[in-house]
Parts: C-alpha cells; structure tokens; sequence
C-alpha cells in the first residue's frame, strides 16, 4: 500500500509541507512551473536549497507582488492567519488608522476568497474544491476564537493570497502523489508566547489549538509557535490517522524546510513508500447497560458517532441477577478514546467502562464515481490480503431504488448491467 508518513517532530506550516513533498517529486522544478501555470493573482513560488542542523532540504518561497509574507517568522505564517487575521469590525478599524497614516490595507473576507480561487485561478475543480475546505476549516476555527460568524472573519490581501498559494500547492501534490494512506505523527506545537495585532497570544495560536482539537500534540522544549493554522489544517484534512512511523519500506524522503534555526532541525520530513496491506490499532471501549430504553441507546449511538466513533454495536447479553442487557461496544482511533469516554458516562446509565487495545487489519478501500443512465453513483472497491471486493454505495443504490420503484436487488442488478 503506497503510504505517505509525515514527520512534525518540530510542527507544520503550508510551505513547509509543500517543501516536503515537492522533495518527494523526480521533477520538482518542472512541479514548481505547474504552480505558477495556476496564474493565482499576484503569486509567485519559487524553491531554493536550505540546511537545518547539517541536513540539506528545501524551502518554498511564496511572493504575492513581490512581497514574502512574515519574513521574520518561523516561516510564513500565512496570511497572518492568527496575527493579521480581523474580524469585521477590527479590520475595519484598522484600515482607517492606516488611511489616517497614508497607507491602505486591504483585507479579504470569505466570499472573495471563494471568488479567487474559482473564479481568477486556473485550479482544477476537484483542487479548487479540496483548498476551500481547508480554507473553511482555518475560517471556521477563527470563527470560533473572535466570537464571529464566519461571513465576518477577515483575512489581510497579502496574507490570504499566501495561504491560498500554500494551500493550494499540498492540495496539487498530495494529488500529484496519491498515497493510499496519510499517516502523521504526533504534532510539536511549541511554546510560549507570540506577538500579534489582538496582543500577547499563547502559543499554539489560539486557531491553530482549535483546529488541533482530537490530534495529538505536544508542547516539548522549543519556545515558539511551531505549528500555524494554515499546517494544522492541512494535516487535519489530509491525514487518514495520526500515530508512530507505519511498517514500510521508504522509497523517498523529503524535508521541507522553515526560515527560522532552532537548536533542533526546523522541518517537516515526509516519506513515501509501501507499507503491508493495512493494519493499525484502535481502541475498543465496551459497558453492560441493563436500565436503559431502545430509543435512549439509540440516541447514544448517534452522538458516538458524531463524536469520532469508527463503529459503535450493541449485542444483547445475560447480566447479573438474570437481568437481561446491553453490551454496548465502541471501536475508535486511540487519540479519541478519552472524549468518547465522555459521551458514553454522558449519555448512558453506565458507572464505568472497560478499554481493550486492539491491532485491526484493514483492506484498502477506494471510492469512485461511474455514470449510469440512472445518474453517477459511487462504487467502494476494497483490495488486500489476497481479497478484491466492490460494491455499489448504499444511499446511491437506495436512490435509484427509489426513483425507479424497484427493489435494492432489482437496482443493484440493473447497476451492475449497466457496468
């Protein structure tokens, strides 16, 4: 299984990442004149040679007319996301102080971000559509920092074009790569404190902590912000889990250099290579309930899974005093076990609950969408171990079901003709 581990032992940013994969390319220049051919207005990328700590990597360099965002910085910060960042009213305020001092500074709410990148860049599609959701994540988490809707969160001219330019570059590569898999290892934060338009913030960013939320971190031993919205978000969206280095043999390995030297290499090592057909760990979290109605268990059920549950199950059992109840069973990723273990107190009757590590063995599964004359539907193929399965996604085959009067056999069978 082609699987991409990328190492955040001292944080992430967006050039960073870029950095990283764009080592992982046989033509990265040829990549780098790709990123430009995306005419996103004003920018342009370049890469130079760096060392961090003896090791030779790479560092991106975004330009929006000619201007490098943060250059005193870890590395860019992107857009400012968490010091150049204003709601609408501190914008506003800001852009009269500047004009009472000769200078105007433009800021860019989320509806001209849309508007940039599908409508002024040469972007594909299905990229346009993977940068605005790493956008709306980054948005969503200030929406939530400075008490705003997200229509009010403002972004600097300079610094959004940054972020674009950032975002859109790891959506490109991770495109350009197409791993199976997207592993992360635990994400180094920093600490401390840093300067910004709002005051003192504490370090991670007050954004950056939000979007974290359910990743592993660390704050470690290195004072500063080493991990930015625009990375974290990034991660958030690409990784498929978070955890130690997979079994795999590594066929190539990129650093992804920041501007700023600490005593530790300041980089972002991704590595790309085969791992076995899928195995990971999740934690399996199981109580016995005898005092609660079908309809509360049901409710239960729901917010599990709303809460990060990979499966959530009942089976029925023989309790003490010849009760009959509920085992009620909750597979999840081991970084999620503790909130979960919320939900469960929260909405059961339970007074405790019993965890089991296990390692699960997983096919690689893949989703595409085919055209049929009955519209596009999704088919999950699922491979490994020897197995190769597929099978057309439910609500797809339930709508056609529908829309024809047919049975799920009778519209599973005239899909499959149709193939």
């Amino acid at each position: 299984m082609k699987t991409l581990y990328l190492d955040c032992g001292m944080g992430a940013a967006g050039d960073m990442l870029a950095a990283a994969l764009l080592e992982l390319l046989p033509d990265p220049d040829g990549f780098i004149g790709r990123l430009n051919g995306l005419e996103i207005p004003g920018v342009r990328f370049e890469k130079e040679p760096a060392v961090k700590c003896g090791i030779t990597g790479t560092r991106v360099i975004v330009t929006v007319h000619g201007h490098e965002e943060g250059s005193e910085a870890h590395e860019h910060h992107h857009g400012d996301e968490e010091h150049g960042r204003h709601h609408h009213e501190e914008a506003q305020e800001h852009h009269h102080h500047d004009e009472a001092h000769g200078h105007t500074h433009h800021h860019s709410g989320m509806e001209d971000i849309r508007h940039i990148v599908y409508g002024h860049t040469r972007l594909p599609q299905s990229i346009a559509d993977e940068v605005m959701r790493v956008y709306e994540t980054i948005a969503a988490a200030e929406s939530r920092v400075h008490g705003v809707e997200v229509s009010e969160v403002h972004f600097h001219e300079v610094g959004a074009m940054d972020a674009i330019a950032d975002i859109a570059a790891v959506c490109m590569l991770m495109d350009e790569l197409s791993p199976d898999e997207v592993v992360v290892s635990p994400v180094h934060v920093g600490y401390g404190q840093v300067n910004c338009a709002h005051g003192i913030l504490p370090v991670p960013a007050p954004a950056t902590a939000r979007i974290l939320m359910g990743v592993p971190t660390c704050g470690g031993s290195v004072e500063g912000e080493l991990c930015t919205p625009t990375g974290a978000a990034l991660l958030k969206h690409f990784a498929d889990r978070f955890g130690q280095m997979p079994v795999m043999a590594v066929s190539a390995v990129g650093y992804g250099m920041g501007k700023k030297d600490f005593p530790a290499a300041n980089c972002v090592r991704a590595m790309l290579g085969e791992s076995a057909d899928g195995t990971d760990t999740v934690t399996e979290l199981t109580c016995n309930i005898d005092d609660m109605t079908a309809e509360e268990i049901g409710f239960a059920t729901e917010r599990l899974f709303e809460g990060g549950a990979k499966e959530v199950y009942t089976v029925g059992v023989g309790m003490k005093k010849n009760r009959p109840g509920t085992l009620l069973c909750v597979l999840c990723d081991p970084d999620k076990k503790e909130q979960l273990v919320k939900l469960i107190c929260k909405h059961t009757t339970t007074l405790g609950v019993r965890e089991t590590p296990m390692k699960r063995y997983t096919l690689r599964r893949e989703i595409s969408a085919i055209g049929t004359p009955y519209g596009e539907v999704r088919v999950k193929e699922a491979s490994g171990y020897g197995a190769q399965r597929k099978k057309i996604e439910y609500e797809d085959l339930a709508r056609v079901a529908r829309e024809n009067g047919w049975s799920l056999f009778e519209a599973r069978k005239r899909l499959e003709e149709t193939e």
